[in-house]
């Protein structure tokens, strides 16, 4: 039996939890009702994940975007210091997501304390480039007249991001943080067959101070809810690293109704150093012009 369910001993029943969504900073049951069974390693019993529907990407599309005012216009010393906090937490829940990475993955517990040591590591390094993107992405340009020109970057809007099917953890915060860190707010359709992880990291959100809809988490199945979210209007971007090939091209002609960006990065080694390549596909770039002083 899992170590995720209570064990039936001295004659107590199991409780089998099912999880729910994570959207606008509540937890709310799918509006379809449906939720699906999800296995460890072995095809054991975990847990019940809720099956999100189209309506429940479109609520999460609208948290993020009444989320994004509020977090795009905190400075990025403030967001800074509030993804850190979230650090923080993932570090007093280190063992929970150890034991969930251990049952999703079939890993040995060193080499599952090993990812999730990482997966703390790489919220705690995109945290700190809250403050100092702008300088790295900026510039003041020279221009042929009495005028100073500055390029700024600023967030895009609302991310969609499908996280890596096969990395529950590293992964995950490897494509939330670089999203949320400029000033972006996200929807994240979780790993389909390894969700705990990201339930688990959207119960430290809601106690962290990131405010309601910046992160809003979806789970269920990839094929259904993605295709929603690559047609939506009022998605800026979309993220298709969780994809097979064939619906990632899909979602890529389903994007171009609004001119939405599409992230294609290589998933590649989660372990391996992020550089800032997917941090910097969702900033846009604005130039302003002024005139010199007397």
């Amino acid at each position: 039996m899992s170590e995720l369910t209570v064990a039936s001993e001295a004659g107590r029943i199991a409780v089998r939890k099912t999880y729910k969504l994570y959207i606008g900073g509540a937890f709310p049951r799918s509006e379809s009702g449906r939720s699906y069974m999800v296995s460890d390693y072995s095809g054991g019993f975990l847990a019940n994940a809720a099956l999100a529907s189209r309506k429940d990407a479109r609520d999460a599309v609208v948290a993020a975007r009444k989320a994004f005012p509020g977090w795009s216009g905190a400075t990025a010393y403030n967001r800074g210091q509030v993804l850190y906090r979230v650090a923080e937490l993932l570090e007093g829940r280190r063992a929970q997501f150890a034991t969930e990475v251990r049952m999703a993955t079939g890993a040995s517990p060193a080499r599952a304390a090993t990812e999730v040591d990482a997966a703390i590591d790489r919220w705690v390094w995109y945290a700190g480039w809250a403050d100092k993107i702008a300088q790295v992405r900026g510039s003041a340009n020279p221009v042929a007249g009495p005028y100073f020109n500055f390029s700024v970057p600023e967030p895009c809007g609302v991310v969609a991001v499908l996280a890596p099917q096969d990395s529950a953890l590293l992964g995950l915060v490897s494509v939330i943080a670089p999203a949320v860190v400029s000033g972006n707010t996200c929807v994240v359709v979780a790993s389909e067959r390894r969700p705990l992880p990201a339930v688990t990291l959207a119960e430290v959100l809601a106690t962290s101070d990131v405010p309601g809809g910046v992160v809003n988490v979806l789970t269920g199945a990839v094929a259904e809810i993605s295709p929603w979210l690559a047609s939506h209007m009022d998605v800026n971007a979309i993220d298709v690293t969780g994809a097979p090939g064939a619906l990632a091209d899909d979602m890529a002609v389903a994007a171009a109704g609004n001119l939405k960006r599409v992230v294609r990065l290589p998933a590649g080694d989660w372990e391996a150093e992020p550089g800032i390549e997917r941090m910097t596909s969702y900033l846009e770039t604005k130039t302003v012009w002024h005139p010199l002083g007397n």
